[in-house]
């Protein structure tokens, strides 16, 4: 069987492992193994995202969409929500990725596309040595210096190595994607309550002329299925309820995502992990490009430096820098994230009433799991003094039997 040497082996070839590759030193020998036959297809995200961090990332402008309006619905709630000047944005996930492809194209790079990561195992002399199987059943093996496990929910490389379990809480979405026909090409709509359980739904249009409608459930806190929740949706009258188009033939789009709670340890020696791998999608709304580019350039020069000169420590940068940005953030996303997937009916529509009226910059800090001090002692508080009545009614009740025995 035949044996590729490289420095760099990288398993994922969405965003997170396309942008390492990106901003590796050109001559850093590198492989890409990538599952689907075709870079960004099929589509596996909504690709909802912020334009001000999209130009912050030299995101060129013909591949997304601003939104103008947002439109939030519950059951018996309909509000306006006031972005202010935080303007969302939809990609053209197929355009950005082939995009974030391309940057890497003059380096010394290859691109297996249609192959799948199987297993791997670190030989005696640090190095690790990579099963890869292509659509026809052929295999090869890699052997690499570091490991990139880029390869979203699966976590394919940290569980192969027996460094992590694959997550069992995990948000699964479903959109149908239509013609753009009627559907204004800048408002966007989000959709919860009993009609999406434990989840939220949503309405973009795209750059590509289309419109995009879908749901999303965390598995296992509900046991309903996001095709039949879509279906039961358009049934009953989800056009004239949104005030949306969706007529004309549609393809279906799917994805999934972890759900569980970030995870600060990113390095294992030379493998290191980035994407959905390592939690990167915000807790809250699972929105999560624009992370997954910024920190997987970010990995991609630590890794250049690490490859260079074999020390450790630029790995461990990037750990430091992720945790300082996502640790503290994304525990507080998570916590909303619990709650809100247990919300009944009449929380969610006094939730969706309440976001009516809040300040452009709190919905903003909510959906991308981004809060100041101020914002995180708030969340805190309640936290903290809900424990604090349950250990007292708990001591409370010890003091009864003692007294009672």
């Amino acid at each position: 069987m035949e044996t590729r040497q490289c420095d760099i082996l990288i398993v994922g070839g969405g965003p997170a492992g396309l942008s390492v590759a990106s901003s590796l030193p050109d001559d850093v020998a590198t492989i890409i193994v990538h599952q689907d036959r075709e870079i960004g297809l099929p589509v596996r995200t909504s690709g909802g995202a912020w334009r001000d961090e999209l130009e912050r990332l030299g995101i060129p402008e013909d591949m997304y969409v601003p939104i103008a309006q947002t439109d939030a619905f519950s059951d018996d709630v309909a509000v306006r929500i006031n972005m202010g000047p935080h303007v969302p944005a939809v990609l053209d996930i197929t355009k950005l990725y082939k995009w974030l492809a391309s940057q890497s194209d003059h380096k010394a790079r290859q691109l297996w596309l249609g192959c799948k990561f199987t297993d791997c195992k670190q030989e005696a002399d640090g190095r690790y040595l990579s099963r890869i199987r292509d659509r026809d059943g052929q295999e090869r093996l890699v052997r690499s210096r570091f490991i990139v496990d880029a390869s979203g929910w699966h976590s394919a490389v940290l569980v192969a190595l027996g460094l992590r379990d694959k997550p069992e809480r995990l948000g699964i979405g479903i959109e149908y994607e239509y013609p753009l026909g009627k559907n204004r090409p800048d408002r966007a709509i989000l959709f919860v309550g009993d009609q999406v359980p434990s989840g939220y739904g949503w309405g973009f249009p795209t750059p590509e002329g289309t419109f995009r409608f879908g749901v999303g459930i965390i598995s296992p806190d509900t046991d309903q299925s996001p095709r039949v929740l879509i279906d039961q949706l358009i049934a009953n009258g989800a056009e004239q309820r949104f005030g949306i188009d969706l007529s004309g033939e549609h393809s279906t789009n799917g994805g999934i995502l972890p759900s569980v709670a970030y995870e600060p340890k990113l390095v294992f020696g030379n493998v290191i992990r980035v994407g959905d791998s390592a939690n990167f999608a915000t807790p809250t709304i699972g929105e999560g490009i624009r992370t997954c580019i910024e920190f997987g350039r970010d990995l991609g020069e630590s890794l250049g430096r690490s490859a260079k000169s074999g020390w450790r420590w630029p790995l461990w940068r990037y750990q430091w820098r992720c945790n300082r940005r996502l640790r503290l953030n994304y525990a507080l996303g998570f916590v909303i994230n619990q709650r809100i997937a247990s919300f009944t009916p009449e929380q969610w529509n006094a939730s969706i009433a309440r976001i009516g009226r809040i300040d452009p910059n709190a919905v903003r800090a909510i959906l991308c799991s981004q809060f100041s001090l101020r914002k995180t002692i708030r969340m805190a508080l309640p936290i903290i003094r809900n424990r604090a009545r349950s250990r007292l009614r708990r001591l409370g009740a010890r003091a009864g039997l003692r007294r009672q025995g």
